[in-house]
């Protein structure tokens, strides 16, 4: 059984390394699937598209155009605009809108460069130095160097649903597996740097050795949902990313926000500036346009969102339904640094949560990826309308998805609103600009006292309305089964 856990285990790492493990649906934000599993998104596949159907030949077009001078300049080298165009000969994706295909060329160039100058870059782990962080960082002492990088980063921003991740993972998925390369989410990001700030607090510059480090274990790193909201992350990521891009560090990044957005109206923010400098003069910058969110055209509400406070004991018997013959109980959970969160009830991979239990503590995003990594179901009763009086569950609220969708989790609830009608309240600077103001027929008793005004809310409250819609989807919910079931299988035959 173990031969056979390894040789698997063996076809998966390669599955992946060849990009045929996962067929990607643009229509989703990043529908990966395991295609060993025979699961396709026929749904997604299936759905109407003609608001594209005009444009679809000429984008088709201009791909093959694309691979083609590709493969004339490159002989058989691929990358994320070859391996788009195969999939879509395939059958395995549907066409995009203009504005991916000119990101797609971006990714491209930067795939291309990175393959050209891969010495210079000492991007391959085997041929590069094994310095551990802190060597580095004691020879930097006496010979203090910068070793800018040849090839300059990606950052993507744009709205929410446009396929940023999705086109970023196709882009890294391409990449040769021997290349010191990194993916990760920014919330864990930052939650590594932390981490090793509190290992290194020793010596007279953690923040050195802890730069030294990601660097010796990443010269490519892609970071997703890049958004501060943090005063500690805005003081850190100015001295972390000089060091970073002097020790030759490539950044691909996504976000919803354009680098001189970042951190807008934040505390100390002229201390983040130069951060947005240097990210604008070590990456190029690359807006995708696209007004389509995606995800909303997946199919209907399939899931278990349940819009009513007065429905917990629906919420119940289906978590209870999901849990089975085991025993729901209070457990622990392991998060960062010794502590541990209290999970009320939790039972074959699904925990029970009411919302002040999660949202209304001092809790962050190493707590709750220390409880998606446990639990792969959350059942969150008591999801109210979010205003000015509840701002910071607001904000608790939303790291949560994202860290559950990061995941690919899948969420049970309860919630006073719609996914829309939750966020309602809550308005950017701009958006409060055109709210009528108050004349003779328009009084003060007719203000919303409980409106919100917060531009990093605003902003980010889209992405949440956008993702609880697809974790709703019929898309998503078979996605989550066809993981869970592998890693199901997985586990029986290791065991």
């Amino acid at each position: 059984m173990r031969v056979l856990a390894r040789i698997i285990r063996h076809f998966r790492s390669n599955s992946r390394r060849k990009g045929g493990n996962y067929g990607v649906c643009l229509v989703g934000r990043r529908h990966l699937v395991r295609r060993e599993m025979s699961y396709t998104l026929q749904a997604i596949y299936n759905a109407p598209t003609d608001r594209f159907s005009s444009s679809s030949f000429f984008i088709s077009r201009a791909l093959s155009t694309d691979v083609e001078q590709i493969g004339e300049e490159n002989g058989e080298r691929g990358g994320p605009l070859v391996e788009y165009e195969r999939r879509i000969a395939a059958g395995e994706l549907m066409d995009g809108d203009l504005c991916q295909l000119g990101t797609l060329r971006e990714l491209q160039r930067l795939y291309d460069e990175l393959v050209e100058k891969s010495i210079e870059c000492r991007l391959d782990r085997y041929a590069a130095s094994e310095k551990a962080g802190r060597s580095r960082w004691l020879w930097s002492r006496f010979l203090p160097q910068s070793s800018y990088s040849p090839v300059k980063g990606l950052y993507l921003y744009g709205g929410v649903g446009t396929g940023k991740t999705m086109l970023m993972d196709l882009f890294y998925d391409q990449l040769p597996c021997t290349w010191r390369k990194k993916r990760i989410h920014f919330h864990d990001f930052m939650l590594n740097v932390h981490k090793g700030l509190q290992k290194h607090r020793g010596v007279s510059d953690p923040l050195e050795v802890v730069a030294g480090e990601i660097s010796d274990e990443a010269i490519l790193l892609c970071l997703d949902e890049f958004m501060v909201t943090d005063v500690a992350d805005a003081l850190i990521l100015n001295r972390l990313f000089n060091q970073l891009f002097n020790d030759g560090v490539v950044l691909v990044s996504t976000s919803n926000r354009a680098p001189d957005n970042l951190y807008e109206g934040g505390l100390q923010r002229e201390l983040f500036l130069p951060f947005i400098a240097a990210v604008k003069e070590r990456c190029v910058v690359r807006e995708i346009g696209s007004s389509v969110d995606y995800r909303k055209m997946m199919s209907g509400e399939q899931g278990f969102y349940f819009n009513g406070l007065d429905l917990s004991g629906v919420l119940k018997a289906t978590f209870q339904k999901l849990v089975g013959e085991h025993n729901a109980c209070p457990q622990e959970v392991e998060v960062v640094m010794g502590r541990k969160l209290k999970v009320p009830m939790g039972a074959n991979g699904c925990a029970y949560f009411h919302f002040e239990e999660l949202c209304d503590r001092p809790l962050g995003a190493a707590d709750y990826f220390g409880l998606f990594k446990k639990f792969h179901t959350l059942a969150l009763d008591g999801i109210p309308i979010f205003g000015l009086h509840n701002r910071t569950a607001a904000y608790r609220f939303v790291t949560l998805i994202d860290v559950m969708y990061e995941n690919k989790a899948r969420l049970l609830c309860t919630a006073e609103g719609s996914p829309f009608e939750l966020f309602e309240r809550i308005v950017t600077v701009s958006d409060a600009k055109q709210i009528a103001p108050r004349t003779s027929s328009r009084s003060r008793k007719n203000d919303d006292l409980d409106l919100c005004v917060d531009n990093e809310l605003g902003f980010a409250k889209d992405r949440t309305i956008s993702r609880l819609t697809e974790i709703n989807s019929k898309e998503y919910q078979e996605q989550h089964a066809a993981i869970l079931a592998a890693k199901q299988l997985e586990q029986g035959v290791s065991a």
